[in-house]
């Protein structure tokens, strides 16, 4: 090899090696907003909760997801009922590629009372974290099949997330209306 092509296939190398060096590489962080005990207190402040274990049989979940055109992947979610009647549920709904660990208040009657991110685990979409956009849901109920774009604004940028957090309270809602009701 004479010495300029050597050169240049230095060159070449280096600047493959640099450049490689240089991009940015994606990392996972999560972000934990609230534990399970904060989202507690912040949704149902000064109530006292009673765990509630439930097994959705398979037909509950046929209906379910017949009604909401989303699967319940949990057919044993972790909920609690509040000293008022009310109802506490935390959930995993994915994110574009994470779960994103969410819970859910709802009133005695079924309607959304508010909801809070637990744990965030995508590296974009974040921005379903915003008090703002989370308020959408609040006094939303099972009469209602909620579709991002219509009932439920999106977000750029983090379409996935908001599209299943939406289907999350839906398939929630629903649940509410199959079992929890009538306990």
């Amino acid at each position: 090899m004479k010495r300029r092509q050597f050169n240049q296939h230095l060159a070449l190398s280096l600047s493959a090696l640099l450049s490689g060096m240089l991009l940015p590489v994606g990392q996972l962080q999560a972000k934990n907003y609230l534990t399970i005990a904060q989202a507690k207190k912040v949704l149902w402040p000064e109530e006292k909760f009673t765990p509630v274990a439930i097994n959705l049989t398979a037909a509950q979940m046929k209906s379910i997801r017949n009604r909401t055109r989303t699967r319940v992947l949990n057919p044993t979610p972790q909920i609690w009922r509040t000293s008022q009647g009310g109802w506490f549920i935390v959930d995993q709904v994915i994110g574009k590629h994470e779960n994103i660990d969410i819970a859910y208040a709802l009133h005695t009657n079924g309607e959304v009372k508010g909801l809070e991110i637990l744990t965030y685990r995508e590296s974009y979409g974040y921005e379903v974290a915003n008090p703002k956009w989370r308020a959408q849901f609040h006094g939303k109920s099972v009469d209602q099949l909620l579709k991002l774009d219509q009932q439920i604004k999106n977000i750029s940028g983090a379409t996935l997330s908001c599209r299943h957090i939406t289907d999350g309270i839906n398939r929630l809602t629903q649940i509410w209306s199959e079992v929890l009701r009538h306990l």
